[in-house]
């Protein structure tokens, strides 16, 4: 609560938004385990997410889907934890981006 309250709405100021992931195959499967999060503009926090991961957040097509949103004012904060099979997701991926 407080990085979405303190960060997010800092970022949300400059109209920027921050999305950190980290995505690994489960061996032997295909399957992958991302943990993803993203903070700042409420319009631009969903898509600075990880591209294998889009329409997953709130979803309930994977194994494991533990996803957890937060919106204070213009600013927002999501975290998302998945393990399951992801179209496109690499088998080890480190997701950086700002918008």
């Amino acid at each position: 609560m407080l990085v979405v309250l303190i960060v997010g709405l800092l970022l949300s100021l400059f109209n920027i938004a921050i999305g950190v992931g980290v995505s690994v195959r489960v061996p032997f499967t295909q399957s992958n385990l991302t943990l993803a999060g993203s903070v700042g503009q409420k319009d631009k926090a969903v898509p600075v997410l990880p591209g294998y991961d889009a329409g997953r957040l709130g979803s309930n097509q994977n194994f494991i889907n533990q996803t957890s949103t937060l919106t204070i004012g213009p600013a927002e904060g999501t975290a998302l934890i998945v393990l399951g099979k992801q179209p496109g997701a690499p088998i080890v991926d480190l997701h950086l981006e700002a918008r």
